[in-house]
């Protein structure tokens, strides 16, 4: 089976559980907001909520997918920027108690943070965020001797603030023959950069990851015509309709995949998990559309829970459920 490395923001997922909103009116975080924090605040939250009834786990789209890619069974590593900190070095421990092999640099700023307050009486989200030593990442942190040993890179949209890092990236996965996949992580990312998406899908990327937003937003088509028109400048186009399933096209030819039956509780982590899943089936070389069921079904999991961190339970489920799809493929 193939393997595969990732690059992407180092972003530490923290849940926190709250028995009110106390603490999210004197951080000014409107309760279900999503909200920018500076470093100053970031530390002042951690140092707050750290002994409190919390879970850490990395988090980033890329490390989502490839923490995926490895507790399935794939060699897998990654790369990002965190800093000389706890929260950084809770990170690593996290990739690699998954399976993965982290190549983390470590950077001047605090290592950056998603942190996610759970309120009663609803559960209610409210995200505070801040992006640290992640965004610290550049071109000249990238080398190629890194990416060696690894037949496929997987890349987040989200890179795309700086173009000259993602395009580092790419021209050394083509020159090590590595198959590229690209998520393009939102339909604003996809609109800010929209000649430089267009440029490096047609140039450098194997597999294109998108959503029914970010479809439209890179061809102005509808979900099954923007299908055609991604699969037309590279090799596999993959368009997610959510909770209607997806379509898959590679050389001409279309592929609706069916949504598996779940009892959705949150959509975090769905799409990223989805392309765990395809990757997984392409590694192992399977018909395209027993990849997309892959896709479909390990996606289907992770929204039955709150946040991207299934118990061994739940990747034995999927491990045995991925294994009959394989089986009659």
């Amino acid at each position: 089976m193939k393997s595969i490395i990732g690059i992407g923001n180092a972003l530490t997922d923290v849940l926190a559980v709250m028995p009110d909103d106390t603490m999210l009116k004197r951080y000014k975080l409107p309760v279900g907001s999503m909200q920018w924090i500076d470093s100053a605040t970031a530390a002042t939250i951690w140092a707050e909520i750290k002994d409190r009834n919390i879970e850490v786990v990395p988090g980033g789209s890329a490390a989502n997918t490839i923490a995926g890619c490895a507790s399935l069974g794939m060699k897998s590593g990654f790369i990002g920027k965190v800093g000389d900190d706890e929260i950084g070095r809770l990170f690593r421990m996290g990739q690699e108690q998954v399976g993965i092999s982290p190549m983390l640099l470590t950077g001047k700023d605090s290592s950056g943070r998603a942190i996610v307050f759970i309120t009663p009486p609803n559960s209610e989200r409210t995200f505070a965020d801040y992006m640290g030593a992640a965004l610290e990442l550049c071109a000249q942190d990238l080398k190629e001797d890194t990416f060696k040993g690894y037949d496929m890179l997987h890349i987040e949209g989200y890179l795309v603030q700086n173009q000259d890092l993602v395009l580092r990236a790419l021209e050394i996965g083509k020159k090590l023959g590595q198959t590229i996949s690209l998520d393009l992580a939102s339909y604003n990312v996809v609109e800010s950069n929209f000649d430089f998406l267009h440029k490096v899908v047609k140039e450098y990327v194997d597999i294109v990851f998108a959503n029914e937003t970010e479809a439209k937003a890179f061809t102005h088509l509808p979900p099954e015509e923007a299908l055609e028109a991604l699969s037309a400048i590279c090799k596999v186009g993959i368009v997610k309709i959510g909770p209607h399933g997806s379509y898959v096209g590679t050389a001409g030819k279309k592929y609706m995949i069916q949504p598996y039956p779940a009892n959705k509780v949150d959509a975090t982590g769905a799409g990223d998990l989805f392309a765990s899943g395809f990757l997984y089936g392409y590694a192992r070389n399977l018909p395209i559309e027993a990849c997309g069921k892959i896709g479909s079904f390990v996606s289907s999991k992770v929204v039955e829970i709150v946040g991207t961190k299934m118990s061994g339970d739940s990747w034995n489920i999927i491990r045995n459920g991925v294994a009959e799809i394989v089986s009659s493929a």
